[in-house]
């Protein structure tokens, strides 16, 4: 272990905050921040005892992050109501994209499939989708990669993955109608409309960055200063499939600040899920190796903290017997993740969100909890805003991305620019004190070239709630809807 002594956690005076504000009768309400629509109803007037960081301490013990795969935020949302979809005419997408072999520009289209193919995604993929911020390169993109359906467009298999100008399915969007719980828990609590995939690429360096704010390659495993940024990582994820148990990765994590504060954290992964070998091979439910990489980080071995990483059983029972740990991090499985070309439908993916919303709404810490719900790529898929750039390693294409709490502004389409770096900005305001990820201020500094919770873009995610309100109940959803 590292030779730096653990610290006391942080705490609050909460009696006596908690007294101040029954005194008060009153909390402050929600900030007004970069928004589309307004809380509903009135908020009593804020008490000027407390902050709206002191409020968020005295209401939310648990932070949930759910995390899903793949899609855009125009494949999901971008007929959503008052959100910044796609800019419409008469009803209909306007924007296109050229197709070279269709030789025309082609138009988003409506499709009730629950399969789709997607396209590539890693960062090559993401600067020719990009394409200098005209967001015009991704059927050229697709047709370029060894997709089947996009350049054998007559085949009859590929019926389904084509629109009506025989486009390929990057061009599809979805509605209500084919994902209705996502579009209830975006009409009822906080639809982020500005979310960024953290990094230019794929799935293994956007997991990185949800619990690191970094991807690198470390020439020394145990040494922070030996990183240099990279989102292709192909030898790092070799390591990772042969099971080896070596770290990987040198840089500090959130869970080295958490561990240091005494915070108490999981990261949830399929039931059937295996690090290193021996591996049975057995066991439907395996969370995939690129969405669990904090068992081959040093920090994680210096801390002794790998029991932290546990299956969904352990999830489900904490949040029915109300000991959730202060932050929660739930990937998921096999079949469940809405990866496309996958072969698993939609509606699977959407079922697996929904129980594990419905748990907590059911257990004891509900009133207590707020829950991000997130993509962590495009998937290749077309969205039309263009990312804004922090550093060299990001933003990436925009995902979507929500918010359902007690607390939550109801019915608020949050517009700020969002990373998975206001997830840890959170988790650092509300437990750590505000300490960052920053060399400047580590026990245990690297290398990273950003730090990226103080990027001057960055929204703060505390503007989604009002401390004020009555809180919103349960909405328990129907899994199969």
């Amino acid at each position: 272990m590292p030779s730096n002594p653990v610290r006391p956690p942080r705490t609050l005076v909460a009696l006596v905050l908690a007294a101040m504000l029954a005194a008060a009768c009153t909390a402050a309400s929600g900030e007004t921040g970069s928004t589309k629509s307004s809380p509903a109803g009135p908020s009593p007037s804020p008490g000027p005892e407390l902050t709206k960081l002191e409020q968020a301490r005295l209401h939310l013990k648990h932070l949930v992050f759910i995390v899903q795969e793949n899609r855009s935020f125009d494949h999901y949302f971008g007929t959503f109501p008052g959100a910044n979809g796609f800019p419409m005419r008469n009803g209909r997408p306007s924007v296109c994209v050229p197709d070279p072999i269709a030789h025309a520009c082609v138009r988003p289209y409506h499709s009730s499939e629950q399969l789709q193919e997607g396209g590539p995604h890693a960062q090559r993929h993401s600067e020719l989708d990009v394409n200098g911020g005209r967001m015009d390169g991704f059927v050229r993109t697709v047709v370029d990669s060894p997709l089947y359906c996009a350049d054998h467009r007559g085949a009859s298999r590929c019926r389904d993955y084509l629109g009506p100008q025989g486009q390929p399915d990057v061009m599809s969007y979805h509605t209500a109608k084919e994902i209705p719980n996502y579009w209830r828990y975006a009409k009822t609590f906080v639809l982020q409309d500005r979310m960024f995939a953290p990094a230019d690429s794929w799935t293994l360096p956007a997991h990185l960055f949800l619990v690191s704010a970094w991807a690198a390659r470390c020439s020394n495993a145990r040494d922070p200063m030996s990183c240099v940024s990279n989102l292709e990582l192909v030898e790092q994820f070799q390591t990772m499939r042969s099971r080896e148990d070596v770290p990987i990765w040198a840089w500090t994590d959130i869970t080295y600040l958490l561990w240091e504060q005494g915070v108490e954290w999981g990261y949830y992964v399929g039931d059937d899920t295996c690090f290193f070998d021996p591996c049975p091979d057995q066991g439907r439910k395996r969370t995939a190796l690129q969405q669990n990489p904090l068992p081959w980080f040093t920090t994680i071995r210096e801390t002794g903290q790998m029991d932290r990483i546990q299956d969904h059983a352990k999830f489900y029972k904490a949040a029915a017997n109300g000991t959730l740990p202060s932050v929660s991090w739930v990937m998921p499985y096999n079949g469940v993740g809405e990866h496309p070309a996958s072969g698993a439908p939609i509606w699977r993916g959407q079922a697996h969100v929904t129980h594990v919303v419905n748990a907590l709404m059911k257990g004891p810490d509900w009133n207590e909890t707020a829950v991000f719900l997130t993509w962590d790529d495009w998937g290749g898929f077309y969205d039309h805003v263009r990312p804004p750039r922090v550093d060299l390693n990001g933003y990436g294409i925009r995902v979507p991305g929500l918010l359902m709490s007690p607390w939550a502004r109801a019915g608020l389409i949050d517009s700020q620019t969002l990373s998975f770096d206001a997830y840890l900005k959170l988790i650092e305001d509300l437990f750590l004190d505000r300490e960052r990820l920053n060399p400047a201020t580590l026990s245990r500094p690297d290398s990273r070239p950003t730090v990226r919770e103080n990027a001057s873009i960055l929204g703060d995610l505390l503007k989604e709630f009002d401390f004020g309100q009555e809180p919103l109940p349960p909405l328990i959803l129907d899994p199969r809807p």
